[in-house]
């Protein structure tokens, strides 16, 4: 049996502004109706023998994951959360050891969680064809066989030729990221792939080698398996034992050592989207070789990737230009040097500017809140409640609020008082006083709250309950 180990952390920086810490690019709706996560589930439907998923994140993502989960109906066989982001390595050194603590010794297949893959009857050979290799003790790497001298990808070499039905070759090594010169003589030796960041491997096989190369992200990850506690849906990995791991990736860590190397060639219509104009090289184009989202007009364009999120976005007479609109900011860049969209988000986060982290839309375990207006006094939210949902019992020092029902219908908890606010009713929360909403119904309860107070910052929020875990303060 295979048992995906899906690899759900990062933050995504280089497709800002849509993606952002908060709510990176794995949590997106970039190709499809479905985002990047549901995405790399999906594609696993139809293999066979595939057990439930084990989720490795960002503890801020949780509940995003667990609900992006839900909607697609996959039950996860666990959701590892990281404190800290320590690359891959010690993101698959947690999940084989939680695999091998559940199995008796499970085939694992890393996937990370933010690629495209646009063959997936090819995907599911090469899966099939790697297995063979996985439960003989092999360390099982993917490779995507070039069709573009691409300057963005790592590179891995193939070694001799397996002889078998897999057509497999042993791993020869890796190579960093290439100038277009050096690229173009890789793609046409017919040597070398595209390196996907795709494994497969046995659970005890993958820790034998960590162990032998790396001793120190084990030791570290074990400690932060046994002081780890669980969590609701997820399992939280001690901090500070986590923290101490070496943070590396698996490629450096073990693949480039391992005398167990094995590379699965493939071709599959593959990207990792690690850039606006990988989202351009493979959107829908028009004529004018533009690929277009959302509310936008354009006129003498051409070659160019524009996307509106929350107005008209109109252009004239320009060239391979990226343009990315949302509620809070907007990017203007050359396709040549989008790339360097990382380097200004670094710079946000210099300046502690809020874009570099959230956007203007909050998730939450019990639905979400968007920012409608604010100022130094006051601040106006829209709030949606999912069914069912219900937010915690809780207080403020700070501010005082005002709910107005738009649609649905809410149970209200005010002091000691507990009754139903219906569609164009209000109610009027004291400062100080203790309060909750839930939504009772079948569908979205939404509402209008207007915060008033000296300090309206989300951390003046005692709670007392709540069904979701979180922290009291």
């Amino acid at each position: 049996m295979i048992t995906p180990v899906i690899l759900a952390g990062g933050s995504g920086t280089r497709l800002w502004p849509l993606s952002r810490e908060l709510y990176p690019k794995q949590m997106l709706c970039l190709t499809n109706d479905h985002t990047m996560l549901q995405n790399t589930l999906l594609r696993l439907k139809k293999l066979k023998s595939i057990e439930e998923p084990i989720i490795v994140c960002n503890e801020e993502h949780r509940f995003m994951a667990a609900e992006q989960l839900r909607q697609i109906e996959v039950k996860p066989f666990s959701i590892l959360l990281e404190p800290v982001g320590r690359n891959t390595a010690p993101a698959i050194c947690v999940a084989a050891l939680q695999a091998l603590a559940h199995e008796q010794d499970p085939v694992l297949l890393v996937l990370p969680a933010d690629h495209v893959i646009e063959n997936i009857s090819n995907f599911h050979n090469a899966i099939e064809r790697g297995e063979s290799h996985a439960q003989k003790g092999d360390l099982v790497t993917f490779g995507i066989v070039p069709d573009s001298p691409e300057t963005g990808y790592g590179y891995i070499k193939k070694g001799r030729p397996m002889g078998d039905v897999s057509q497999a070759f042993v791993l020869d090594s890796f190579f960093e990221k290439p100038d277009l010169e050096t690229a173009q003589g890789y793609m046409d030796s017919g040597d070398f792939c595209w390196n996907s960041g795709m494994f497969m491997f046995k659970a005890s096989a993958i820790i034998k080698e960590l162990e032998h190369f790396a001793p120190g992200i084990v030791k570290s990850c074990r400690h932060a398996m046994e002081k780890g506690v669980q969590d609701l849906d997820f399992f939280r990995l001690d901090k500070d034992s986590f923290a101490e791991s070496p943070s590396d990736s698996i490629d450096y860590a073990v693949m480039e050592h391992t005398q167990k190397g094995v590379m699965i060639p493939f071709e599959a219509g593959w990207n990792d989207l690690g850039s606006w104009n990988a989202l351009w090289k493979t959107g829908i184009k028009d004529d004018n070789a533009n690929v277009i989202k959302g509310d936008v007009l354009l006129s003498d364009v051409n070659n160019s990737y524009f996307f509106a999120e929350s107005r008209l976005v109109t252009a004239v007479g320009v060239d391979d230009l990226v343009v990315v609109e949302t509620k809070d900011a907007v990017l203007v860049a050359s396709r040549e040097k989008v790339k360097n969209v990382k380097a200004l988000v670094g710079k946000l986060r210099d300046q502690g500017r809020i874009e570099a982290l959230g956007h203007r839309k909050v998730y939450r375990p019990w639905g979400c809140y968007e920012s409608v207006d604010d100022s130094e006094r006051f601040q106006v939210k829209r709030i949606t409640v999912k069914p069912g949902a219900k937010l915690s019992l809780q207080k403020h020092y700070h501010r005082a609020e005002h709910w107005t029902v738009v649609s649905g219908t809410a149970i209200i908890t005010k002091g000691e008082e507990e009754f139903l606010l219906k569609e164009d009713e209000s109610v009027y929360i004291p400062l100080g006083v203790m309060h909750r909403m839930e939504n009772p119904g079948r569908v979205p309860l939404e509402l209008i709250e207007v915060q008033s107070g000296t300090y309206l910052g989300e951390d003046d929020i005692v709670r007392f309950e709540d069904v979701y875990g979180r922290l009291k303060h």
